[in-house]
C-alpha cells in the first residue's frame, strides 16, 4: 500500500473561550508573539529574527518583559492571567530550563525563572516542536488518532511523540529525531555529531548543500526544488538525498512506535506533492512488515507552535501546582482522566493528552 499524503486532514478548530495569555515561540529563525483574548481570539503575529549568541536568552526575556508593559499600556481591557514560552534546542520542561540550543547560543537557561521574575505572572515553559505537536493533536490534524509523530522541518528538524495520547517527553530529551544517525560518515552537525539527519535533509541543509556542489548562492530550499523541477541535475540531486535520508529516519520511527499517522510541519511541508509523493515512495520501498502511517501535512502551518504555546499557558491557568508550586503537575493536561480505581472524570483543564495509564480521549 502506496503512503501518501492526506490533504484532507482533520481542518483546525478553534481555541474557544478560556484565560487570555500572552505566547511566545522562539523557533530556530524567526521569533513569534500573540495574544489569545479570552473569546479565544489570536490577535496579529508579530515576528522578530531570533537573536544568537551568549545573551540571546537574556534578551528575549527583555523583549518579553517589554512586549507585556506596551500591552499593559495600551490595552487596558486585556487581563492577562498566564505568558507562554516555548524554545527550540533541549528543553528541561520540569525544571523550566532551557539546556541547549547549539544554533542559538544558550546552555542551561532558567527561562521559566526568569520570565516569571521578570514578568510577575505564570510562565508555561517548554519545547517548540512538542508545542506544536500539542497544537496538531488538540485543535489540527491528530484530533483523530492517539498514536503519532509531528516532525517540524525547518532551520533543523525536530519532532513530538505522542504515545497513547500522552505526549513523550523524557526529561526533555524525547523527539530529537533531527540528531538519529542517517549516515555515519555525513556532514558534521552543529551539536558535535556527524551525519544526523538535519545536516542532510533541513530546509537550511538544502541549501547548503546546493551551495556547496554548485558553487552558486542560493536563498534557501524553496529555489532548490524550483531548480529542481527546471531540470538542474545538481538540484535534483540535492533534493533526492535529503528526500532519501528523512525517509530512513522516519523509518527508524516507524519502526520502534508504529505512529498512526505522521504529521510533518515547517517551511519544507510547503513543498507539498513535491516532497510527500518522493517520500512516500521512499517510505515504501525502506518499509517491510511494519505498520504504515498516514502521511499528512500539518494543518495548523506556521502558527502551530504558537498555538500549542497558547495552549499551555491556558492549561497553566486551570491546573494546580506541584508541591513546592514551580510547575503543574502535568504541562498537557487531559480532556478525560481514567484512573485505575473510577469512572472518567472530566478535567478542568484544556482539550488535551491522557496522563494515566486507561486515559482515554473522546472527541
Amino acid at each position: 500500500m502506496s503512503v501518501r499524503p492526506d490533504y484532507e486532514a482533520l481542518p483546525p478548530a478553534p481555541l474557544g473561550p478560556g484565560p487570555a495569555v500572552l505566547a511566545l515561540d522562539v523557533g530556530g529563525t524567526t521569533l513569534k508573539t500573540t495574544v489569545v483574548d479570552s473569546t479565544g481570539g489570536v490577535q496579529k503575529v508579530e515576528r522578530l529574527p531570533t537573536p544568537r549568541g551568549p545573551q540571546a536568552a537574556e534578551g528575549i526575556i527583555d523583549m518579553l518583559s517589554g512586549q507585556l508593559k506596551r500591552l499593559r499600556a495600551t490595552r487596558k481591557d486585556l487581563k492577562l492571567e498566564a505568558v507562554g514560552v516555548s524554545v527550540a534546542g533541549l528543553v528541561d520542561e520540569g525544571r523550566g530550563i532551557g539546556v541547549m540550543a547549539s544554533n542559538l547560543g544558550w546552555h542551561d537557561f532558567p527561562f521559566r525563572e526568569r520570565a516569571q521574575k521578570a514578568l510577575r505572572l505564570p510562565v508555561a515553559f517548554g519545547h517548540d516542536v512538542r508545542a506544536a505537536g500539542r497544537a496538531e493533536y488538540e485543535l489540527g490534524s491528530l484530533r483523530d488518532c492517539r498514536n503519532a509523530v509531528v516532525v517540524v522541518i525547518g532551520t533543523g528538524i525536530a519532532s513530538a511523540v505522542i504515545l497513547d495520547g500522552t505526549a513523550l517527553v523524557a526529561d526533555g530529551f524525547a523527539g530529537e529525531i533531527g540528531h538519529s544517525i542517517v549516515d555515519p560518515y555525513g556532514p558534521a552537525c552543529a551539536c558535535g555529531g556527524r551525519g544526523h539527519l538535519e545536516t542532510l535533509s533541513s530546509a537550511s541543509a538544502i541549501a547548503r548543500s546546493y551551495g556547496e556542489l554548485s558553487g552558486q548562492t542560493i536563498a534557501g530550499s524553496r529555489e532548490v526544488l524550483e531548480l529542481a523541477l527546471a531540470g538542474d541535475a545538481t538540484a535534483q540531486h540535492v533534493w533526492t538525498n535529503a528526500i532519501d535520508a528523512l525517509a530512513i529516519g522516519l523509518t527508524q520511527v516507524i519502526s520502534l512506535i508504529a505512529p498512526e499517522v505522521i504529521a510533518i510541519g515547517g517551511g519544507l511541508s510547503q513543498a507539498g506533492p513535491q516532497l510527500f509523493g518522493p517520500l512516500g515512495d521512499a517510505l515504501d520501498r525502506h518499509l517491510s512488515f511494519q505498520h504504515r502511517p498516514r502521511l499528512v501535512r500539518a494543518s495548523l502551518g506556521a502558527h502551530a507552535g504558537l498555538l500549542g504555546t497558547a495552549l499551555a499557558a491556558r492549561a497553566l491557568v486551570r491546573t494546580e501546582p506541584t508541591d513546592d508550586g514551580s510547575q503543574t503537575r502535568n504541562p498537557f493536561p487531559p480532556r478525560y482522566t481514567v484512573s485505575e480505581q473510577s469512572e472518567p472524570q472530566v478535567s478542568s483543564g484544556a482539550a488535551g493528552f491522557a496522563t494515566s495509564v486507561r486515559g482515554e480521549r473522546h472527541p
